[in-house]
């Protein structure tokens, strides 16, 4: 990923640093002390990037039952059951990656309470924005005749007057989460408030859950990672973990600013920025939900969804007072990364990025949004014009990888697919583009993600939206460093750089798309410290 030598055979690391890039002259650097690796006609790399994930809520989930890929709600019962009687002290039992469909029609609550009426289960969609429970759970939260939530947050009510078991955003089922004693990792995505009161118990827990997403995510390659969740709380727990030489990736911690919040929590941004800005922890931006999720209807479209007519979904920022939070952010010197999945909450957000220059000037903010899943075409050039990062998930596109075709499209319409989830048209456009999982919602793995890249289908009366194989490398390395300001130290194999490398197991390039994600990650190394080592030594 360097443009002045693009290819190279040999590097050398020495401390935090890369030393050297080259060829055979390189071996002449190794001293007695030096471990020598020949990676076998493997590809090395720069360090992926991963420029957007939950990586505490990742790290929990790991240890909740994973339901993705399930047929139907035959095989649902029989892992729940088998799940419980593992976990016979669990006060909730909660499922992942779960389909929209999975249940079948039907009230929610009733289908999961034959599964298993007598102890809380509850079950989260893949893209993590709506939660199905039982009666037990739903009692057990206090939810079960209804509760008031901010506006876009819901629990879905029945005509019996009780929850259906339906729970729409995060505030609507934070009381679920809490029973299973994870609500302080959801305080970061749900309220961006800091916790009321943690017990040392409570602190080791959670700190054991972002170790756990580390592990995970150095497994796959990653030495740099910008979360899209978090508070202060976060940060320190990370600081923790770091003292413990436990923090074995790069990490940005966002302030997620909230629709209840007033203009003045900014300084808890700021403060934040101040008290984390080294290589390894650092904040310095602010996240912002405009609107929901496609499959439930809450993505904010300038047109009516094609199954609700008088449907749009909502903006949870009106468009003055986003402008005025990106306005004020931007004078701080704050990035802003703000997800927007409907082509409403795309301009939007884009209309409050120009508000936010023709205030302060123009600077090098890198302002982001994340998803971009349809966009009106009149907005594509907009991006390259006020240097906003099209943050975008290959994965994350139906069809590519484990997010099926048909239902989202439906839900889309013939009008928006040849706007929806575009790659090559937002790039050829020049809009800096960088690519992530946006896990737990979806798999960490970059290679499956680069494959997803090159192999996605294209969509009825839209064009052919893969990138190239460098392109695709380029945006999980270059391109996320750039994107979370980071180019200066990672995203690039130079000297000087850090040493932040990730071996593979064979030739990516002579590699066809559709087997990439055959290879494996045989070493990650994080600034000079090998965090995973899948092969022996020589």
């Amino acid at each position: 990923m360097d443009p002045a030598r693009p290819r190279a055979t040999a590097i050398a690391l020495a401390g935090e640093r890369i030393v050297a890039v080259g060829g055979a002259e390189v071996a002449a650097l190794a001293g007695p002390g030096t471990r020598l690796h020949d990676c076998g006609g493997g590809t090395v790399l720069p360090g992926f990037v991963e420029s957007h994930l939950h990586l505490g809520l990742g790290g929990a989930q790991l240890g909740h039952l994973q339901v993705g890929g399930l047929p139907d709600a035959s095989a649902l019962a029989q892992a729940f059951r088998a799940f419980a009687a593992a976990h016979p002290a669990r006060p909730l039992l909660m499922a992942q990656g779960a389909d929209y469909g999975l249940l079948g029609p039907g009230l929610p609550r009733a289908a999961l309470d034959e599964i298993l009426p007598d102890r809380p289960i509850a079950m989260t969609a893949a893209d993590l924005h709506t939660v199905w429970a039982n009666t037990a759970a739903l009692a057990a939260a206090g939810l079960l005749h209804g509760a008031a939530t901010p506006p876009g947050h819901e629990v879905v009510m029945g005509e019996d007057g009780l929850a259906t078991g339906e729970l729409r955003e995060f505030e609507a089922f934070a009381p679920i989460i809490a029973l299973g004693g994870e609500s302080r990792l959801n305080l970061g995505i749900a309220t961006g408030e800091e916790p009321a009161s943690v017990t040392d118990e409570d602190r080791a827990q959670d700190r054991r859950a972002f170790a756990a997403g580390l592990a995970h995510a150095a497994r796959h390659g990653i030495t740099s990672m910008v979360m899209m969740d978090g508070n202060r709380y976060t940060l320190d727990l990370l600081a923790g973990l770091r003292a413990a030489g436990g923090l074995t990736a790069r990490v940005k911690v966002p302030f997620h600013f909230k629709p209840h919040m007033e203009l003045e929590a900014l300084e808890q941004a700021s403060a934040m920025a101040r008290d984390f800005a080294d290589d390894w922890l650092s904040a310095g931006f602010v996240k912002l939900f405009m609107d929901g999720v496609v499959d439930s209807r809450t993505a904010a479209m300038l047109q009516d969804y094609p199954d609700a007519p008088g449907h749009r979904g909502a903006l949870l920022f009106a468009p003055a007072r986003f402008a005025a939070i990106a306005t004020e952010a931007d004078r701080r010197g704050l990035q802003v990364a703000v997800h927007a999945i409907g082509d409403r909450a795309v301009r939007v957000t884009l209309d409050g990025y120009a508000a936010a220059r023709a205030a302060n000037g123009p600077r090098d903010a890198r302002h982001r949004i994340e998803h971009i899943e349809v966009i009106d075409r009149a907005d594509i050039h907009r991006l390259a014009d006020l240097g906003v990062t099209a943050s975008l998930q290959p994965v994350h596109a139906p069809g590519a990888m484990d997010f099926g075709l048909d239902g989202t499209l439906e839900v889309l319409g013939p009008e928006r697919l040849p706007r929806a989830y575009l790659c090559r048209d937002l790039c050829e456009a020049g809009a800096p583009v960088c690519f992530a999982s946006d896990w737990p919602v979806a798999d960490i793995s970059v290679l499956r993600g680069i494959r997803a890249a090159l192999t996605r289908p294209a969509y009825p009366g839209g064009s052919d939206q893969r990138l190239g194989l460098m392109e695709t490398l380029h945006a999980y390395t270059a391109g996320g460093a750039r994107a979370a300001h980071m180019d200066h130290l990672s995203g690039s194999l130079r000297e000087g750089m850090a040493a932040d490398v990730v071996v593979l197991s064979g030739d990516i390039e002579a590699t066809p798309p559709d087997a990439i994600d055959r290879l494996h990650v045989t070493i990650t190394i994080a600034g000079g410290r090998i965090t995973h080592e899948a092969v022996r030594r020589a």
